[in-house]
């Protein structure tokens, strides 16, 4: 199993009008997420290392996300 837990990911689609939500729908969104995550975490990794910084700040987060999301 991934590091996101499903019941935070249920509580997210029920927030986003569903009524019901099979764990096979819980289970996908959370796969997507944590992939997503990986993908916004490596590349706000780059910008600090590009930075010359070993910490990642909210900052590298945000342009991260923006620059895969648009």
């Amino acid at each position: 199993m991934g590091e996101i837990q499903l019941a935070p990911v249920d509580r997210l689609i029920r927030k986003a009008g569903a009524e019901r939500v099979s764990e096979g729908a819980k289970k996908a969104l959370a796969a997507i997420l944590e992939d997503l995550a990986k993908q916004i975490t490596e590349a706000a990794v780059q910008y600090a290392r590009h930075a010359k910084r070993k910490t990642i700040t909210a900052d590298d987060i945000k342009l991260a996300a923006k620059a895969l999301l648009g």
